[in-house]
Parts: C-alpha cells; sequence; structure tokens
C-alpha cells in the first residue's frame, strides 16, 4: 500500500502515514530483501526531499522519488502480504514467531560449543532487533515531525483562507458604505437642486407680481389722466372732419357756398380712437371708409371712439358692434362691404363721383398681402423666418407687376392709350384717380412698411418701382396721409402682436 502523501504527491498529508515493517528476525525460511530497496529507505529518501511549493501553497514529492517508490510498491516479488502496514505507525504488528529453538545435547564439549554459538546468535539477533527498533523509532519520531509540520501548514493554509476571507468581506463592507455615501451624496445633491429651483421660481413668481403690480399702477394712472382728458371735453363726443362737396354746375360760387353751409350732415362715420382716446387710431377698415366718404365729396361727421370706455349712447345705437360703423340718415350700418356698396349707391353721380373701378383685377390686385404680412410678422420661430419673408415679396411681386402692366383699352388724362406699352405709367391701380380698389389697398400697404420696418428692419424691395411709384403718388394725396393714423399708434397697435424671434 503506497503512503498517502506519495499516492496524491500534490496534496498535503492529513493522516499517519502506514509503514511497512520488516520481520524482527532473520528467518532462514522467508527471503531476505534487498537493503538498497527497502521500503524504509526509500521513504526516508522521499520524505528528506519533501518542500512546500511557494505558489499553491502544497507540500510535493519531486516524481523521480514517486516513481521509484511506486514501481516498489508493485512489485509482486519484494512486496508480500507481511510486508503491508494497513493501520496506523502508532499500532506496529508483532514481528513473525521464529522457529522454537533445539535444545543442547547432554555432553561437555558439545553443550560449551552449542552455548557459545547460540550465545553469539543471540547477541547477533538482539543487536539487530536493537537497530530496528532505534530506526523504528527515528521513523516515528521523524513521521511525527513531519506530520506536526503538515498540521502547521495546514493551519496556515486555514488562517490564510479567513484573512483571505475576512478581507473580502471588510472589501464588501467598505464598498457598500462607499455605495451608501455616494447615494447620500447624489440625495443631497437633488435636494439642493430642488430648493435651488423652488427659490428661483418663488424669485420669479415674485418679480412677475411686482411687474404685474406696476403695469396695474401704470394703467390705473392712464386711466386716471384719460378720465381727467375726458372731463375737460364733456361737452364734446366727437372731432368731427368735414369736406366740401365740388360742385358740377355752373352756378355762381356764392350760391353753392351757402346752399352747403345750410345743407345738413347726413353722414356720422364712428371710428376706433388711438392711445390717448381722441385721435384717429389704427385700423384699415375706418381709414378706408375715411376715404371714400373724402372722395365721395359728401359733408360728414368723424367720431373717435375709445374702446376701453365706450359712451352709453353708443352701446345703445350699435350693440355688441366695435367701430368701423356709420350711420346714414340715423340709419345704422355695420357690414363694411355692404356700407361700400350702399355708399356708392347712395352718393352717385352726377351730384357725386362714382369711384367704382373699371377693370375686376384691380379689384383683387394685392389682394393676399395682408395675409401673408400677418404670418411674417406673428411668427416667433427663426427657421421659418426667410420663407415667411419670401413669401411677402412674392405677393408685393405680384402687386409689382399689375401696377407695370397697362391695362386694357384704359385711357390717361391726355387721351393718351396705355394699349400696347410696355410698362404702364398709371398713378393708381385702375388708372390715375383713386379708387375703390385703392381705398381698400392703401391702408394695409402703409401698415405693411410701417410694422415690418419697427419689428423685422424690414423694407419694400427698393427694385418694385411700380409699387414704389404707387405709395409715392398716394403719400401725395391728403385724401389718404390725413386719413392714416399716426406710425406710434400703428407700432403700439402691433406692440403685443408682433412676435419677438427665438434665438
Amino acid at each position: 500500500m503506497l503512503p498517502a502523501i506519495l499516492l496524491g504527491h500534490r496534496r498535503p498529508l492529513t493522516t499517519p502515514i502506514p509503514v511497512p515493517v520488516p520481520p524482527a528476525a532473520a528467518n532462514p525460511a522467508l527471503p531476505r530483501p534487498d537493503t538498497t530497496r527497502q521500503p524504509l529507505h526509500l521513504l526516508r529518501a522521499a520524505m528528506d526531499s519533501i518542500y512546500e511549493n511557494t505558489s499553491t501553497g502544497e507540500y510535493e514529492v519531486p516524481s523521480d522519488m514517486v516513481d521509484d517508490l511506486v514501481a516498489f510498491y508493485e512489485d509482486p516479488d519484494v512486496l508480500t502480504g507481511q510486508y503491508e502496514n494497513t493501520r496506523a505507525v502508532s499500532r506496529i504488528p508483532s514481528p513473525p514467531e521464529l522457529p522454537a529453538p533445539h535444545l543442547p545435547a547432554k555432553g561437555g564439549s558439545s553443550t560449551s560449543s552449542s552455548s557459545s554459538s547460540s550465545s553469539s546468535s543471540e547477541d547477533e539477533e538482539a543487536d539487530r532487533e536493537q537497530g530496528i527498533d532505534a530506526r523504528i523509532e527515528h521513523w516515528n519520531k521523524r513521521v511525527e515531525r513531519d506530520s506536526v509540520k503538515v498540521r502547521r501548514g495546514e493551519e496556515s493554509q486555514e488562517k490564510r483562507e479567513e484573512e483571505e476571507e475576512e478581507e473580502k468581506k471588510k472589501e464588501k463592507k467598505r464598498k457598500e458604505e462607499e455605495e451608501e455615501k455616494k447615494k447620500k451624496k447624489k440625495e443631497e445633491e437633488e435636494e439642493k437642486e430642488n430648493k435651488r429651483k423652488e427659490e428661483e421660481e418663488e424669485l420669479e413668481r415674485k418679480r412677475k407680481e411686482e411687474e404685474e403690480e406696476l403695469e396695474r399702477k401704470r394703467k390705473e394712472e392712464e386711466e386716471e389722466l384719460e378720465r381727467k382728458r375726458r372731463d375737460e371735453v364733456l361737452d364734446r363726443r366727437s372731432s368731427s372732419s368735414s369736406s366740401s362737396s365740388s360742385s358740377s354746375s355752373s352756378s355762381s360760387e356764392g350760391k353753392g357756398e351757402e346752399k352747403a353751409g345750410a345743407e345738413e350732415s347726413k353722414v356720422t362715420l364712428y371710428t376706433k380712437a388711438g392711445s390717448d382716446g381722441e385721435s384717429i387710431g389704427n385700423c384699415p377698415f375706418s381709414q378706408r371708409l375715411f376715404m371714400i366718404l373724402w372722395l365721395k365729396g359728401v359733408v360728414f361727421n368723424v367720431t373717435t371712439v375709445d374702446l376701453k370706455r365706450k359712451p352709453l349712447d353708443l352701446h345703445n345705437l350699435a350693440p355688441g358692434t366695435h367701430p368701423p360703423f356709420l350711420t346714414y340718415e340715423g340709419e345704422v350700418r355695420t357690414d363694411i362691404n355692404k356700407i361700400e356698396e350702399y355708399l356708392e349707391d347712395k352718393l352717385a353721380p352726377p351730384k357725386y363721383p362714382s369711384l367704382a373701378a373699371k377693370n375686376h383685377q384691380s379689384n383683387i390686385a394685392g389682394i393676399d398681402i395682408f395675409a401673408k404680412f400677418s404670418a411674417y410678422v406673428k411668427n416667433n420661430r427663426p427657421e421659418n423666418h426667410k420663407l415667411l419673408e419670401k413669401a411677402l415679396n412674392k405677393a408685393l411681386a405680384k402687386l409689382d407687376d399689375y401696377l407695370l402692366s397697362p391695362l386694357p383699352g384704359a385711357q390717361d388724362e391726355e387721351g393718351g392709350s396705355h394699349r400696347g406699352s410696355k410698362i404702364s405709367t398709371r398713378r393708381y391701380l385702375d388708372g390715375d384717380d383713386l379708387t375703390l380698389a385703392d381705398c381698400n389697398l392703401l391702408p394695409k400697404l402703409h401698415v405693411v412698411k410701417v410694422v415690418a420696418k419697427k419689428f423685422r428692419n424690414y423694407d419694400i424691395p427698393a427694385d418694385f418701382q411700380g409699387l414704389w411709384r404707387y405709395l409715392g403718388n398716394a403719400y401725395s394725396r391728403d385724401e389718404f396721409t390725413n386719413t392714416c393714423a399716426a406710425d406710434a399708434e400703428i407700432e403700439l397697435a402691433y406692440k403685443d402682436v408682433a412676435k419677438r424671434l427665438g434665438k
């Protein structure tokens, strides 16, 4: 049976090594084994060669020693059943029994010789037994010493494993503590951030409240000033503007003036008031009717209506209606297009001039400009700015082309015809006189020009020659310039409408 340390020569000893023990005395009946290949000799050499592998922490035996011992134990002629010891070293089997000694024969000489030979044999046997006992004792001590070393190695290995396990536990605990610290730190930062946001929101709310309070006080002050102005002009409910009608008859001037003075005003136009509550406010539709009445030459009154405090009599006159509207001989008219048709029908030739355009295309020229303009100034997205500006330029270019194109069959005041000309030189949409089409378009073009420049720094392109000629002719007419709202009123009206472009 091969010792445990040699059977698994990379495994530490855990049990005492069984030692094969030779017989205690020589027996002629048994074969004497070769002393150079005795298991004791091989085991002692193997035990002397045991070393500790520092990388694995295990005790090992050189492989050549292991091969010799394996070869010895596998030889059936040498290893017999009586040489095997399957039990612990501390329980060594008794040596085999020797044959009973022969009694000496009677006689002096023979007795003496046999006694001396027997005595010498016994001495040799005793010496041999003592030597074997000493070797066995030495072997047992060596095995015990080596077993102690192995046990110490096992204890050291177990201690190292325990220390490593303890170190792992400490490392795990340290990581958990770090994670806990990080988590707490993150929670603290989030709490600080939330607190900061709440403080900012509170400051923003207070700032808005302060701004609202200031705005409210400012409005109250403005209302108080307007109320004072209103009290000062309490006896004046309206501001009037009149225009004397041109006489088409050949009657004398004195007679015509007397008749005009005696004629009562049959028409009153109600328009939107400006920021001061009295002047003309921004309203292209109010200006449209204002221009028509002026061009007709009829005597009429203009009343500006302050939308902030509409008089009670106007509530009763046109309930739920905002300016512009008019009264004609006491009858209220509120629809713009119907008012235009009504005035053209009532104030007709020969007493009043006709303002209808002769060409249908003049009535729809520039019809989409104001819609393109509104989309342009109300846009607050930078990516759409160029596209909307291009759409506005396209609508203006279409109007410019119409103004430069000759009208079919139209004649100027000198009797010359525009037909066949490459470029028209007419002053207005339908010729050299203002018409209803101009009264509709010119107020809107003026708003486009003022507002686009103020809020978009936009100018009508200079190469639109027909359009600029058209505007220049319009600004030379009192019927247009005296009915326009001030630029400041127009800009104020679009202050909250025109959107600021985002970044």
